[in-house]
């Protein structure tokens, strides 16, 4: 008879030699950040990142955030029309690093549509993505809830008309403003607060 392998103690994750006081502080703000969000969203968020890393981006963008929730979120997806409409769309965000949107490799995105983003820049986020994250939380305090939800930056990605989000939706025929306006209802917001 075989004895049981060695149990392995708990570890807390190793201390690597180029940690800093700055990237410590950089993992509590992300902590509570994160903390402000539902598991959806953080997931979503997570997917974002390692989807701007494989396509060689620089930054995350409304793009990277949009396929991520429609990957992540269940209730993300029920805000379209139809499966079909969702299946559409993760087409042309899927065609993004072999053909759709390599116009995108390598720049900005920044419209200027959006108010300028006066708090700190989130590092390796698009101005646009940011105040998406920003509107999203924003949403969420309106209505008493402590975390925002993957909807609520739905809403704040279809209301900025000219990011690369609301792009890839219309290109594969979503109808951008009807969506905002279902979020909203959903809310039971007025149809320009999102």
């Amino acid at each position: 008879m075989q004895s049981p392998p060695p149990r392995v103690p708990d570890q807390t994750a190793p201390t690597r030699a180029h940690s800093t006081p700055a990237r410590a502080a950089a993992e509590r703000r992300r902590a509570a950040a994160e903390a402000r969000l539902t598991a959806e969203l953080v997931a979503a968020l997570a997917g974002s990142r390692r989807r701007a890393l494989r396509d060689g981006d620089a930054q995350i963008d409304t793009a990277h955030l949009l396929h991520s929730l429609l990957e992540a979120d269940p209730e993300v997806q029920a805000a379209f029309d139809s499966n079909d409409q969702v299946v559409r769309v993760l087409g042309y965000l899927v065609q993004r690093s072999i053909g759709y949107g390599l116009r995108w490799q390598r720049t900005v995105e920044d419209s200027g549509a959006v108010p300028v983003v006066r708090e700190r820049a989130m590092s390796g986020w698009s101005p646009q993505a940011v105040t998406a994250m920003r509107r999203a939380l924003e949403r969420a305090a309106r209505h008493g809830e402590p975390r925002a939800r993957g909807l609520d930056l739905l809403a704040a990605l279809v209301s900025d008309r000219e990011c690369r989000a609301v792009d890839v939706l219309v290109r594969a025929g979503v109808d951008a403003e009807s969506l905002a306006g279902r979020l909203s209802r959903e809310r039971g917001e007025g149809a320009r607060q999102v």
